[in-house]
């Protein structure tokens, strides 16, 4: 390394460190603290003694929310970019856990999702304990859910399925069963839900996602059935077009007289010109 680029790297060395210096007093005003906690990456400083201090401030209840936060954006970034970090990654997680049960909810949050990142153990035992029994809940339900979906266990599955059986409130039924989505024994489940005309559109639609990847013959059965039904709704009819033209048996499809005809029925008379289109899309490519 030549002498200009040593004096370079010296010399954002420590603007850096001066930088830092701001983030972490807690004379200096809020607003300029955060501003200098994302103008001083911790990769410029190469020191665990200053990853040691962003922590703290981290850590520390007395501190500004939005400091906290923006040491929490600060930490993160570390962990992506600085080799040396690993050294301080024991303690980088150990702190993420310490307030993921912080008074705050954001701070809470943003720590579970972290370590749900992570695959971590301590993370998925609290959430699930937060499912399991509401009073001990760190985030809502339904976003406690889609962490656990991250590293999906069969524990979480169990909880899953007895949320969509008894919600809290739709967004957690919803955050269930896109966990479930890759559970084999909630087929049979996400079939009633698909077939059941009582249940929100976005339930049933999730519903045949679900089934797609777990039986796809079984979502085309159903998807002929509800074409063949008159008083089914379009959107759901418009699913089974889709699920039929995309992964149907082409032969069998061209063949089917009854579901051409009830297509032919839909791409006359829905009352949507989109749900119109692709019934005739349909009709091309299996009619000609």
């Amino acid at each position: 390394m030549t002498t200009k680029k040593k004096a370079t790297k010296a010399a954002k060395k420590r603007s850096s460190l001066a930088t830092l210096s701001i983030a972490t007093s807690q004379k200096k005003p809020a607003p300029a603290r955060v501003a200098a906690l994302a103008a001083a990456p911790l990769a410029a400083t190469e020191s665990d003694q200053n990853l040691q201090k962003v922590l703290g401030v981290l850590q520390n209840q007395d501190e500004p929310v939005e400091v906290r936060l923006a040491a929490m954006d600060s930490l993160a970034a570390a962990a992506f970019s600085v080799v040396a970090f690993e050294s301080s990654r024991p303690d980088y997680i150990a702190a993420l856990r310490k307030v993921s049960t912080d008074p705050n909810p954001e701070i809470r949050q943003r720590a579970l999702s972290t370590l749900a990142g992570e695959k971590d153990g301590f993370a998925q035992k609290k959430l699930l304990e937060g499912l399991k029994n509401p009073d001990k809940a760190l985030v809502p339900p339904e976003k406690a859910l889609q962490l656990l979906s991250y590293d999906v266990h069969a524990e979480a599955y169990e909880v899953a399925r007895k949320i969509v059986k008894d919600p809290p409130n739709e967004a957690a039924k919803q955050e269930g069963l896109r966990l479930l989505a890759g559970d084999a024994k909630s087929a049979s489940m996400f079939e009633k839900l698909l077939r059941d005309k009582d249940e929100l559109r976005e339930v049933r639609q999730l519903s045949a996602s679900a089934l797609q990847a777990l039986k796809p013959d079984k979502l085309q059965e159903h998807a002929r059935e509800m074409l063949l039904d008159k008083s089914e709704f379009e959107d759901i009819q418009a699913t089974s077009l889709t699920a039929l033209k995309q992964f149907g048996d082409d032969e069998n499809v061209s063949k089917d007289k009854a579901l051409l005809a009830s297509v032919d029925r839909l791409s006359t008379k829905a009352a949507s010109s989109r749900y119109k289109k692709s019934a005739r899309q349909f009709l091309t490519k299996f009619k000609g």
